[in-house]
């Protein structure tokens, strides 16, 4: 326990490293595509694994899904650590710290969350590039295009409830740029 911290603050922080380290869709690609990186932290990034966008000041960063997330976190506790990934908290974290939610209904929520990206997942078409959130992106528009009838109409569904999830339980609200649902017809 750090000096500072009461047992109750210690605790929270315990419990929040517990949800972080159990869910990690922030780190698979599920919820972001990228994670901007300050230019100081560029190169110490590299040589962490991580895959460092340079190109575009507006968008520096490392790619999603991180190659340091194996189950788990592989840099968690490096020094270069960075700052983006040590900064997000996530609306489930959030919850979770300030007592609205326990830890078990917390870890709940990540586990039916994924069990929805699962089945989501399943009927994605595969790509090269790995992306989740690239194809799932990509397979909506496609299928908002067309008829969205019968199996696409279920897929659409599905993505839809999976977007409600990510923008209630943990805050993220830009898949989209437009703000109507996926599943009209």
């Amino acid at each position: 326990m750090i000096p500072s911290m009461t047992e109750v603050e210690y605790s929270r922080e315990s419990e929040a490293a517990t949800l972080c380290k159990s869910c990690g869709l922030c780190c698979t690609g599920h919820l972001f595509s990228w994670v901007r990186l300050k230019a100081t932290e560029l190169t110490p990034s590299e040589k962490l694994g991580l895959k460092v966008i340079r190109n575009d000041p507006t968008q520096r960063g490392f790619t999603q899904p991180c190659p340091a997330w194996n189950g788990q976190c592989a840099i968690y506790t490096s020094p270069h650590y960075p700052r983006g990934c040590d900064s997000y908290k996530c609306k489930l974290l959030r919850e979770l710290l300030d007592e609205s939610i326990s830890l078990r209904d917390a870890q709940s929520v990540v586990e039916e969350t994924k069990a929805s990206i699962r089945k989501v997942e399943a009927q994605l078409p595969k790509s090269a590039d790995g992306s989740y959130r690239d194809r799932f992106i990509a397979q909506v528009k496609s299928l908002r295009e067309s008829s969205g009838q019968g199996h696409h109409h279920k897929f659409l569904v599905q993505a839809e409830v999976l977007l409600n999830v990510f923008r209630n339980s943990f805050g993220v609200k830009d898949f989209f740029e437009e703000e109507e649902g996926i599943a009209k017809t």
